[in-house]
């Protein structure tokens, strides 16, 4: 829980050979403080909310330098890639069998369609699908391994690294073995077991999927809500059930691989707009209704407009209030999704309409995962009842997947509710029909010792109130600070100040940094395909001394373009503020090493450490 773990340092050591040492080791006290970090000083919490007056920074352009070097790197190793493999396939035909055709049988792989797997993504394959053990908290332990054949395969060599874990989507830090949350899992088993045993429509709907489904409508605002057992198939399976043949999708270019799958299957037409671009949106909109459908010219069957609130790989945030005018107008259905946004934006963490302060019912869909900021893993589909009924029964997913399973769904019940806040059970007065209970939408940030329930007798914008008691199983017993929504509120603060600072930072020292300040997602362009291995490797051997470990992810084509390559820090509120500390001191030391920075009035690592309330405050 929250609050626990030893006040010691934050340095630890690399612990090869033994999961144990240090202040992390395996005593219950350490474990604690690995899976989410002692972090007392309350100097060091935000409050995630729009401020019209704040002026995001402007994004640092690479020079042409960077993209001609960039470009030349890509041709350098293309052109060997395709020297090898001519060789390759006249003096070493054994490792080309699968590439060739064999007795009147076509070629089981493309050489040309895996060139890039073999002759590019291979040279850096120890950066990537790193084994670990045990919990993906503040801290991970990675197993230890090596090749020696080029990264073709690899060993485990039977030790362990314990390193800093700025790589997973633990926004919240509820992806804990010990506290409240873990607690109500354990005794949900022991209940329940572990499997639903069949799909939705079948013999798998339980009370804890019914129960979740309401709170999860309570959380969004919505009227009501359905939850899928797998995050991908929320989007490629609910898309089909929206729109078919004769419909309109309009999608960001940058929209994730899910929704474009679902729209390829629904058989609906698809035109795309520049990212986060609502000019380009606005001229695309003006002219799908004014031409209609090709050939016939016949209006649309439906126009649906489809945009991510967070963006993962580049860390921008969507313009709601604009694109909300925008629907008015031109009266278009709008989908969002909020995989990355539910639970790490907006003062109580109910994504970006509470970030800005939109009513969530002037959106049609809303879509999110409980795989981010719950712990858990699924994703929901949230909207108008009559829409989601009508979904249930269209959905491939509620007639043939696996149910989501009762520990995941006791995780999402107990974060979410610990979010939220649990109101106490009803009594005459306030059962009253007269009594109508309401969270404000953007509670005070200098409020640090209350939840964020604050109560009010007249209806909001939107109903973020706290949970209802009956939402919750009558088993589940959680800790205090869990029901009334205080350490949720800490959680909240904890993330919002280490994204600002993080981000921040690394501008001030000079880095090519994309995306929202307020956003968890923070990614730092490498551009140069060389330096995304040397960046992950000397982030994660960095030993001796306050020189800890650090785990990150390196991104390249194909989820991002071909030349902007990039590191990616996922924060967490499991972070302290001296694990960022830690995190831009190292990425200093590397940027000079790799010559990443740009930026012509930089700062010195400990000037930015010096004036982080500073640069996470100011507009």
């Amino acid at each position: 829980m929250l609050g626990h773990g030893p006040k010691g340092g934050y340095g630890f050591p690399n612990t090869a050979g033994s999961a144990n040492g240090g202040p992390w080791g395996t005593n219950k006290s350490g474990n604690r403080h690995s899976e989410f970090g002692w972090d007392p000083n309350q100097n060091w919490r935000y409050t995630s909310q729009y401020d019209p007056n704040c002026k995001e920074p402007k994004e640092v352009e690479p020079t042409y330098f960077w993209l001609l070097t960039t470009y030349f790197s890509y041709l350098v190793l293309i052109s060997l890639g395709h020297l090898r493999d001519f060789w390759g396939k006249r003096f070493n035909k054994k490792e080309f069998l699968h590439l060739m055709p064999q007795d009147g049988y076509a070629a089981l792989m493309s050489d040309f369609d895996s060139f890039y797997t073999r002759r590019l993504k291979l040279r850096l394959d120890d950066c990537f699908s790193r084994p670990t053990a045990g919990v993906a908290g503040r801290t991970v332990t990675l197993l230890d391994r090596k090749s020696d054949d080029q990264h073709k395969s690899f060993q485990l060599t039977g030790t362990k690294t314990r390193a800093l874990n700025i790589s997973s989507y633990n926004y919240l830090g509820f992806a804990q073995a010990t506290g409240g949350c873990a607690d109500a899992v354990e005794a949900g088993i022991r209940k329940y077991g572990i499997s639903a045993g069949g799909a939705r429509l079948e013999a798998g709907t339980l009370d804890l999927h019914v129960q979740a489904e309401k709170l999860v409508s309570q959380f969004i605002g919505s009227e009501d809500a359905m939850i899928v057992s797998m995050g991908f198939a929320t989007n490629s399976t609910t898309i089909p059930a929206l729109v078919d043949r004769g419909c309109l999708v309009i999608s960001d270019e940058f929209n994730h691989s899910s929704i474009r799958f679902g729209v390829r299957l629904s058989g609906a037409s698809v035109r795309t707009f520049k990212h986060n671009d609502m000019k380009a949106l606005d001229t695309l909109l003006r002219e799908s209704i004014s031409q209609g459908q090709p050939r016939t010219h016949r209006p649309w069957k439906k126009i649906l407009v489809i945009v991510e609130g967070l963006y993962s790989m580049e860390g921008t945030m969507l313009h709601l209030p604009e694109l909300i005018v925008m629907k008015e107008r031109y009266k278009f259905y709008l989908y969002v999704d909020e995989a990355h946004s539910i639970g790490a934006l907006g003062p109580n963490g109910r994504g970006v309409c509470d970030y800005f302060g939109v009513d969530p019912r002037c959106i049609d869909i809303l879509m999110g995962t409980f795989t981010k900021s719950f712990g858990a893993s699924g994703g929901y589909i949230a909207g108008n009842k009559d829409v989601i009924d009508r979904i249930r029964v269209k959905s491939h997913s509620m007639a043939y997947a696996e149910a989501i399973t009762p520990p995941v769904l006791t995780q999402i019940i107990s974060s979410m509710a610990s979010i939220m806040g649990v109101s106490p059970p009803l009594t005459a007065a306030t059962s009253s029909p007269d009594f109508k209970p309401t969270l404000a939408l953007h509670p005070s940030s200098s409020d640090t010792d209350l939840p964020a329930l604050q109560m009010a007798h007249e209806p909001g914008p939107a109903v973020y109130g706290p949970a209802p008691s009956h939402y919750l199983p009558p088993w589940m017993h959680l800790p205090p600070a869990l029901l009334n929504g205080t350490e949720g509120r800490e959680r909240l603060r904890r993330l919002a100040f280490n994204s600002r600072y993080l981000s921040s930072g690394l501008r001030k020292l000079g880095f090519v940094v994309s995306g929202h300040r307020d956003s968890p997602i923070v990614p730092l362009f490498l551009f140069h395909p060389g330096k995304m291995p040397v960046f992950s490797r000397m982030m994660l051997e960095r030993v001796g001394k306050d020189r800890t470990p650090v785990v990150v992810v390196v991104v390249a084509y194909p989820a991002t373009p071909l030349i902007s390559s990039r590191v990616r820090f996922c924060l967490s509120a499991a972070h302290t503020k001296h694990d960022i500390d830690l995190i831009l001191r190292a990425c200093d030391e590397i940027g000079d090493i790799l010559d990443l920075k740009t930026g012509k009035n930089r700062w010195s690592a400990d000037e930015v450490i010096r004036r982080a309330e500073e640069l996470v405050h100011e507009n």
